[in-house]
């Protein structure tokens, strides 16, 4: 009697990790589902990363030539001669 219920007892513990071992490998797919995600968001924050800055450095040189040609335009610029209208 002593033996079935050890045998009863290893069928129960023996269903009871079979149980926890499906919950760890869905968890594991899971675990490798999200990180698959994750490093194709992380890629795509940096092209992204990429784009601004090249769109910054485009910017940065376009601000470099606007102050030029306003300096430009200051240096040359004279005052109207006066109509003498009053």
């Amino acid at each position: 009697e002593r033996i079935r219920s050890e045998i009863a007892q290893i069928r129960r513990d023996s269903e009871q990790i079979k149980s926890e071992s499906e919950q760890i490998k869905s968890d594991s797919e899971r675990i490798r589902n999200e990180t698959e995600q994750l490093k194709n968001e992380t890629a795509q924050l940096k092209n992204e990363t990429e784009l601004l800055r090249q769109e910054n450095k485009r910017l940065a040189e376009l601000e470099s030539r606007l102050d030029a040609l306003w300096l430009s335009a200051d240096s040359s610029s004279q005052t109207p001669p006066s109509t003498g209208s009053s």
